[in-house]
């Protein structure tokens, strides 16, 4: 049997199987197609930026 490993994305804060790393953050599928297809003039768009920000900022591992 094999162990599935769920990461927790960066976007929607959901635990996903799958998906990419950007730096250190986990994005899952459904995020990253939301992201590409949406239209800098939709509301989405902000909210995306405002996460995605996030990916710059040094994690403190203790």
């Amino acid at each position: 049997m094999e162990a599935k490993t769920l990461k927790t994305c960066g976007i929607c804060e959901e635990e996903k199987q799958h998906g990419i790393h950007l730096y250190t953050m986990f994005i899952c599928q459904e995020c990253e197609y939301n992201i590409i297809h949406t239209e800098p003039r939709e509301e989405k768009y902000r909210y995306y930026v405002q996460k995605l920000k996030s990916v710059n900022q040094q994690q403190l591992f203790s």
